[in-house]
């Protein structure tokens, strides 16, 4: 159905996506996707037709996946996905199983990127799980390694493409997960940043079939190193990119367990110079050639010694640090939990970023 949708202040939504080809924002709720004409901010109801089945049905993911509209639910906790034949028509040409994809419950942490389609959601309605996997498109599925995190929070996902170089694009995650230092003075929770590259299709059958070959995992780092004070919870993530990958900005927001909140911004330069010279964390072997994550066409072929270090020892020793590196670019008594990014050019004609913050919850 189209036209003007009495909005109901019952729904639970949670998931965006803004479409600039048509102007539109697309908004998940319950039993429903809500589409915003950004420029009258005329409402429209889409998709309600397939999405109400007889059971609560929480959108939790909406993206465009090769000129289609791609949306996920938890549709009474069995996750359900569909594909509409374009981002503007609501006949669907594909059903796709959601576990994976979409959560059981949409409290339950998850990200979704499109490309091909990655995702991290838990397996199940009890959280467990939780990893990130390519789930849809051109590409095989592949997934983690089970060792490889531990109690994860996804944050975010971001593909920074290289148009110079197209096979060594990367898919960058976010996450914070549980600290396995023991010590009382230690923080319960570290943040990250992991790399696997778009290319990668899995190992071989004999070995590290489906899984990623190109997993990498690095400590984000926010705080005052000298003094060994940092914020170690990630809140959440943006990403600004540019036409030179390398710097491309990462905008990261941390609290701290003095219940203070910090923005530091990290570099991809940065980022990479960690996983392309780092050691790796507990290995004390030479690097095996091609090094470990290195993006291969053929990643199948990639030699054992290079992937069973991926497999075992994925963490580098180094840590990414803020291209402030001394201090964080911001810091706040305030709780916030989100962050965007806009650039504005002021009358002095020059462009500034800036930093919109949000208290609300996550």
């Amino acid at each position: 159905p189209s036209g003007v949708y009495d909005y109901d202040v019952h729904h639970q939504e949670n998931i965006f996506l803004y479409n600039g080809d048509s102007g539109g924002m697309y908004v998940g709720g319950t039993d429903t996707v809500l589409k915003i004409d950004v420029d009258d901010f005329h409402v429209i109801e889409v998709c309600a037709s397939v999405l109400q089945g007889g059971c609560l049905n929480v959108i939790t993911v909406i993206e465009k996946l090769q000129d289609s509209l791609f949306v996920c639910g938890t549709n009474g906790h069995k996750p359900q996905c569909w594909k509409f034949s374009s981002i503007n028509n609501q006949s669907v040409v594909e059903h796709y199983e959601g576990a994976g994809i979409s959560p059981f419950v949409h409290t339950q942490n998850s990200i979704s990127l499109a490309g091909d389609l990655y995702s991290a959601a838990s397996l199940d309605k009890d959280g467990n799980f939780l990893q990130f996997r390519r789930k849809v498109g051109s590409r095989t599925n592949v997934w983690m390694h089970e060792n490889w995190l531990s109690e994860p929070t996804f944050i975010s996902a971001s593909w920074v493409k290289r148009k110079e170089d197209p096979d060594n694009d990367k898919i960058y995650m976010f996450f914070r997960e549980k600290n396995s230092d023991p010590s009382p003075e230690a923080d319960r929770w570290i943040s990250r940043v992991a790399r696997v590259c778009k290319v990668d299709e899995g190992g071989s059958k004999r070995f590290f079939q489906n899984m990623w070959t190109s997993f990498l995992k690095a400590r984000l780092v926010c705080g005052f190193p000298e003094e060994s004070l940092y914020f170690n919870r990630l809140q959440d993530i943006y990403v600004m990119h540019a036409d030179n990958w390398r710097h491309t900005r990462i905008y990261a927001l941390f609290t701290s367990s003095w219940n203070s909140t910090a923005v530091c911004i990290y570099s991809i330069d940065g980022i990479e110079d960690v996983f392309e010279n780092s050691t790796f964390k507990g290995y004390d072997y030479n690097i095996p050639t091609p090094r470990p994550g290195t993006c291969a066409t053929n990643s199948r072929s990639l030699p054992l010694a290079t992937v069973n270090v991926v497999k075992d020892y994925s963490e580098m020793t180094d840590w990414v640090h803020s291209i402030q590196y001394r201090a964080p670019f911001y810091i706040s008594s305030n709780n916030y939990t989100r962050i965007v990014v806009d650039q504005v050019r002021a009358a002095d004609q020059h462009i500034y970023n800036v930093l919109l913050l949000s208290t609300g919850m996550l």
